[in-house]
């Protein structure tokens, strides 16, 4: 008899019989707010009928069109669609199937365009687990634990996570500049250096967003180096921090965007987008796949994004995302034992620690459980698990996000006595 593997570690109990926009149905009737949104991934709630719809009928005329083989109508629809929101000057894109891919081929295309073999990225960074990408991931030991060696010319600067060091973000975003200066002067000199990898709000690392002047320092170095600036935007694009991409709210142009998870509301689909310029300097055959581009999920990718538009779902990521970080706020300036509240848009995580400032894994993971069990799916994050966070489809109404609050509100005062 066959079973799922042991190392996959499920976050709740909940086994699902279907989804409707933000809930979760089991099998056994039970409804759950689900504030996990498959990690940031449907991003029109579970099953929007105008993604569906868009899903069956490609379903019922073309399945799987190679792309390298042959071209398709909803890939080349997706792509002149996507040219309409995407950053300025980036108008060439490649696609494959998770963020995982995304990041090595923008990591392929880095190296080739400028001929230069080191890439830097930022502590607490996550970017994925295939050997790459876990070579170029901080945001916990788990992810790259047991698969050395990793590969070489990855090199670590600190990203401006101004609780974690005690100082003001002022502070810390100095200490993250100055550091990286450093970096270029004693390990990979910039001449050396393809390109800076970065998350506009750290995701696994613990819901930690960036700041203008940081994600300034970084186009600065950018530019006087000859160095790449690639935005990770797989969990923070398509509204889910309020605006369309999350480094909107730093006024910075990347050279790459990385794309997945809230793309296609569930189908799996993930890209890089960069200048033609650029992409032409990589080697030809460097790029390809064998699903990359699905005729599916390219159709379910461009209802996504029409809905996203017609109901002005970034504008209420921005409203109802407000609402979710004050809410959090309240209840933890009520609870010692949560440090921390923050984050953009519709991520929103709560850090827990100690009386003496320590992670506080045990009460983080406590609350987590105990929510599930009170109908609200949320997931932990952060080096040390510590921080609770809250990501909801992007459809999510003010009535729902005052729901997942009072349970919020009712688990943390029942898990610490507060």
């Amino acid at each position: 008899m066959a079973q799922l593997s042991p190392l996959l570690k499920q976050a709740t109990p909940v086994v699902v019989d279907h989804g409707e926009g933000v809930y979760l149905y089991d099998v056994e009737g039970k409804r759950h707010l689900d504030f996990t949104a498959g990690i940031g991934v449907t991003s029109t709630g579970h099953c929007h009928p105008h993604v569906v719809r868009a899903a069956q009928e490609q379903i019922g005329k073309l399945v799987h069109g190679q792309y390298t083989t042959v071209l398709h109508q909803p890939l080349l629809e997706l792509t002149e669609r996507l040219g309409e929101v995407l950053p300025r000057g980036l108008d060439s894109l490649f696609y494959a199937n998770s963020g995982s891919e995304a990041v090595e081929a923008a990591l392929r295309l880095s190296r080739q365009a400028t001929k230069r073999p080191n890439v830097i990225v930022f502590q607490g960074g996550f970017h994925g687990r295939t050997v790459a990408a876990a070579s170029m991931t901080t945001s916990g030991t788990r992810f790259s634990a047991g698969i050395g060696p990793l590969m070489a010319g990855v090199h670590v600067a600190p990203f401006p996570y101004a609780y974690h060091y005690g100082w003001d973000e002022q502070t810390a975003t100095k200490f993250a500049l100055r550091e990286l200066d450093y970096l270029f002067q004693t390990v990979s000199a910039p001449n050396e250096t393809a390109a800076m990898f970065v998350e506009p709000v750290l995701g696994e690392g613990g819901y930690v967003p960036a700041n203008s002047e940081f994600m300034a320092g970084l186009r600065e170095r950018a530019d006087r180096h000859g160095i790449l600036l690639v935005v990770d935007e797989i969990q923070t694009g398509f509204g889910r921090t309020g605006k369309f991409w999350g480094h909107d709210h730093f006024d910075v142009s990347p050279d790459i965007v990385l794309i997945a998870k809230g793309l296609a509301s569930g189908f799996p689909l993930s890209g890089i987008a960069a200048s033609e310029e650029l992409m032409a300097k990589a080697f030809p055959g460097s790029q390809g796949g064998t699903y990359g581009g699905n005729a599916v999920s390219c159709a379910a990718a461009i209802a996504t994004l029409e809905v996203i538009q017609q109901e002005n779902l970034v504008e209420n990521a921005a409203e109802r995302g407000r609402q979710l970080l004050e809410g959090a706020r309240v209840i933890a300036d009520k609870t010692p034992s949560i440090g921390e509240v923050r984050g953009l848009g519709l991520l929103v995580g709560s850090e827990f620690t100690t009386a003496d400032g320590e992670p506080d894994t045990a009460t983080a993971q406590a609350a987590q459980q105990a929510a599930s069990k009170n109908g609200l799916l949320l997931l932990t994050c952060g080096p040390y698990m510590n921080v609770v966070r809250m990501v909801p489809p992007l459809v999510v109404t003010a009535e729902q996000v005052d729901d997942a609050l009072r349970i919020w509100g009712d688990v943390v005062a029942s898990v610490t006595g507060s």
